[in-house]
């Protein structure tokens, strides 16, 4: 009862010092012959600059803690393995729906792991193309391989569930059924299972296949000032928002204990962070385990993936509310607030965009508004993303030695601020609102993505 009124106490405190800004600022505001409104408004507009300004370099400090934590000694050669004490048989599962083009290369690309004991587990959730038939083929090949047949689309959680019951491993490693697996990577994750026995998933580093058009390029870059500087900045603050769908490897113990993957939730990747998060397991970040995934590269097939992506993030904000409450979840306090502010922030973005449409035809807009505005803020916002990049591109150019270094993509970046910010923000909003609208228990089914397009 103690830690809780001292929780409650700090809480108080925050939202008074929080409280004492704002009026402070809106007093400011007054002074300079402001009224309310135009107090408020040019508060949320600082916010809306300040905020990413700050969330960036929060996470570059992050990610370079992480950097000469982790990753700053050299690696002895390109196909450098740590020593194991022991190597405890790995269960790869591969949950497929339509992957007939794709799962015979994923599959062959598994059977060269340098990893001593494996079984590959395929299943095919209802395919309605030829996939079964290919993976029938490949069993009969590989002993290595075994496949379960789902007679109608159950979705993604359902077969991995369904997978991991059958697994005869403590240790699983899932990975999408067009993911190409550095053959490394198994090695890499298990060590933090026999480090730490508290480690209850390892997520992988997801590299970009599919470079032939701008989107697929400008991905390649927010794959590492994005994503993987994220993953770093959470490692290294001691949580992390989600593992990757497309490589991550499990504690079996741990998913029983949580109750495995929810049926319902769209994104099954981030719930089952939090459930194991919540629940006292610990989720570990391996960036030398690589994994090669095919992305969209049409805007439509982009816009479907991040509407997901938003709406999976939105489902966790409502789903443990009320599970933040407990003491033995204030770790998780900063994750859930970082993401809905960053959901509150899209729809200020959203409501700044219509607000200054409606200023440019009126004559009663008040031009001491702008003059509070710094003039320089846009341009140190463009600063602070190249600065982004040129430090994740840096870090994560040790593992794009074999495509020529990551630096080539730095000049395709000048677009990410154009372009995703504002796919971002619609997305966003897209996403929250179909969560909100979502019927409660709704069975989440999977659908077939744009998966770009490939070089030869």
């Amino acid at each position: 009862m103690t830690f809780l009124q001292d929780s409650l106490a700090e809480a108080m405190e925050t939202l008074i010092s929080i409280g004492g800004l704002i009026s402070q600022w809106v007093a400011l505001c007054y002074a300079q012959g402001l009224p309310a409104w135009a107090a408020l408004n040019h508060f949320i507009d600082d916010f809306i600059y300040y905020y990413p300004l700050f969330m960036a370099y929060l996470w570059m400090f992050g990610a370079i803690i992480f950097y000469f934590r982790f990753e700053s000694e050299p690696r002895q050669q390109a196909d450098y393995l740590p020593e194991l004490a022991d190597y405890p048989p790995v269960s790869i599962l591969i949950p497929c729906y339509n992957e007939a083009e794709n799962i015979r290369e994923t599959v062959e690309i598994l059977l060269k792991q340098k990893y001593p004991t494996i079984e590959i587990i395929a299943i095919n959730d209802g395919s309605k193309d030829h996939t079964l038939q290919v993976l029938q083929q490949l069993a009969a090949q590989y002993p290595q391989l075994r496949v379960v047949n789902l007679h109608t689309n159950q979705g993604k959680a359902m077969g991995l569930r369904t997978a991991a019951l059958l697994a005869n491993s403590e240790l699983l490693v899932c990975i999408d059924g067009d993911a190409l697996l550095a053959p490394e990577a198994i090695t890499w994750m298990v060590r933090h299972f026999l480090n730490n026995p508290k480690v209850g998933a390892v997520t992988g580093n997801p590299r970009i296949r599919n470079r032939s058009t701008l989107l697929g390029r400008i991905q390649v870059g927010e794959f590492s000032a994005i994503i993987g500087m994220i993953k770093r900045a959470q490692r290294s603050y001691g949580r992390v928002f989600t593992v990757s769908g497309v490589i991550a490897a499990f504690r079996k113990s741990a998913l029983h204990d949580v109750g495995y993957w929810s049926n319902d939730m769209v994104t099954e990747d981030i719930d089952i962070s939090w459930k194991l998060q919540l629940a006292g397991w610990s989720i570990y970040f391996e960036p030398n385990a690589l994994c090669w995934v095919l992305m969209p590269e049409t805007l439509k097939g982009l816009w479907r993936q991040r509407v997901r992506w938003a709406q999976g993030g939105t489902e966790v904000l409502l789903r443990y509310f009320t599970a933040l409450f407990r003491w033995s979840s204030r770790s998780m306090w900063t994750l859930y607030f970082e993401c809905l502010v960053s959901t509150v922030w899209a729809y200020l973005i959203l409501l700044h965009l219509l607000g200054g449409a409606v200023a440019l035809f009126s004559e009663s807009h008040n031009e001491s508004l702008h003059n509070l505005s710094p003039s320089w803020t846009s341009t140190l916002l463009s600063l602070t993303c190249l600065i982004q990049f040129a430090v994740s591109l840096a870090i994560d150019s040790r593992y794009e030695y074999r495509n020529g270094g990551t630096a080539r993509y730095y000049y395709w970046m000048i677009w990410y601020p154009i372009a995703y910010w504002l796919m971002n923000v619609g997305t966003t909003i897209a996403g929250s609102i179909k969560a909100i609208t979502k019927k409660r228990g709704q069975r989440a089914l999977w659908v077939t993505l744009d998966r770009g397009l490939r070089q030869k």
